[in-house]
């Protein structure tokens, strides 16, 4: 099936080597960027926030559900704006907004402001986000995809390993007044930069195809194969997987955001920072295997499986008390971690194409809002209520099951099986 449109004289036609690749390296950037400042540093700050201004743990992780509807919203926009215009716009737009309510961050004084500064460093974190990148790197690969998409999701745990700890250092030392601002300036050279000269848009533009298949001029373009939005959201699977991630991801993002205060309150503030480092290494090598085995293992399959291993990692870090303990369980919930977000965009791009993929993804991810904004806010609620971090991880272990549960109802990602 092809398009109309060719490839014109004037426009650009592939020369030298395969870009894709330093594409991947952009969005690694990125990713890692956006998840050490963001998405892993919400441990950070939901630590200090209850540290320096004795807030309760259940307000303070109200302010991260805040974080994640924003964000959640804000993703179906860029989703529509990455398929109108430049998605490099997108990202550095993302950055600059964000790196402007990080840095605001140390000075909020009330409950209130926390809220307001959160939903505007959600709002660039979307932008910065996996919605604009995991778009872009599906343009360039379709036969090399779980590869690719494998490389550049580890930026997300890269930040993790190599920024995170970091952040927690310099706010132990100095406090989030004095931090934050710093904190802002580097998210945004971190981001804008390294999204203009390296990150491209779309491989035709380029003169190439997905995977690095040169074009000629005068070559006409295939059309995107894929399942259109309104047809992909009615299948069962599509229903599924969405709803098995609400309960696998609020589980797990609740899980994230309350371990640096689980450590910390039965080891040391040391301990608690290598915590976060173990997470995230071993969520990088998970990741990197997890691509691999993507391309011989059934994807839905596999989904399953690790979903069924971050339930056992939950109740581990319920019930640890030993440093030991409380590290096995964590590389055990690192080996996950990773691998569960890599997944869902691999799963929906296998299933429905990549024709209306932003759509699709940017729907579903909206969706899981419900578990990942849900999920700290629920067990930062039961340790208020319980007084110790047992029950909150056990309910989001039986909750994770229930997810895998729903998730080995969706059926083989490479087959129209409800059609």
């Amino acid at each position: 099936m092809t398009s109309s449109v060719e490839v014109k004289a004037g426009e650009a036609a592939s020369t030298g080597r395969f870009p894709g690749w330093w594409v991947v390296a952009g969005c690694f950037i990125v990713l890692m960027v956006n998840s050490g400042f963001a998405f892993y540093g919400l441990a950070v700050y939901l630590n200090a926030f209850s540290n320096e201004r004795g807030w309760s743990l259940g307000s303070i992780s109200f302010g991260v559900t805040v974080f994640f509807v924003v964000g959640g919203v804000a993703g179906l926009w860029v989703a529509r704006l990455i398929a109108a215009y430049d998605a490099r716009y997108v990202i550095m737009g993302g950055g600059v907004i964000a790196g402007g309510a990080l840095a605001l961050l140390g000075q909020v004084q009330t409950q209130w402001q926390l809220f307001l500064v959160y939903a505007v460093f959600a709002l660039g974190y979307a932008g910065a986000g996996l919605v604009s990148t995991t778009t872009i790197v599906t343009r360039w690969f379709h036969q090399r995809r779980a590869v690719a998409l494998s490389v550049a999701s580890t930026g997300l745990s890269a930040g993790g390993i190599i920024i995170t700890p970091f952040v927690k250092r310099f706010i132990d030392e100095d406090g989030l007044a004095a931090t934050t601002p710093w904190l802002g300036l580097l998210f945004v050279i971190g981001v804008v930069p390294i999204t203009w000269f390296l990150v491209k848009p779309d491989p035709i533009a380029a003169g190439w195809s997905p995977d690095g298949a040169r074009r000629t001029v005068g070559q006409a373009i295939d059309a995107l194969p894929g399942m259109p939005f309104e047809e992909a959201v009615q299948t069962r699977f599509y229903k599924a997987i969405t709803i098995g991630y609400v309960l696998a991801l609020g589980s797990q993002v609740g899980g994230i955001q309350q371990l640096v205060k689980l450590v910390e309150g039965r080891t040391d503030p040391s301990t608690a920072r290598f915590a976060l480092t173990a997470l995230a290494a071993t969520s990088v090598i998970a990741r990197l295997i997890g691509g691999r085995a993507a391309q011989v293992i059934e994807m839905a399959k596999l989904t399953v499986v690790l979903a069924a291993v971050q339930c056992v990692a939950l109740v581990a870090l319920a019930f640890a008390t030993s440093t030991p303990l409380i590290f096995v369980s964590i590389i055990l919930f690192g080996l996950t971690i990773g691998n569960l977000l890599m997944l869902q965009p691999l799963l929906l791009a296998e299933r429905f194409g990549v024709a209306d993929y932003p759509k699709i993804y940017s729907r579903s991810q909206f969706i899981a809002i419900v578990g990942v904004a849900g999920g700290p806010l629920l067990l930062g609620w039961l340790y208020d209520v319980s007084g110790s971090y047992r029950l909150p991880y056990s309910v989001a272990g039986a909750l994770c099951m229930v997810g895998v549960l729903v998730l080995a109802a969706a059926g083989p990602a490479t087959v129209a099986a409800d059609e």
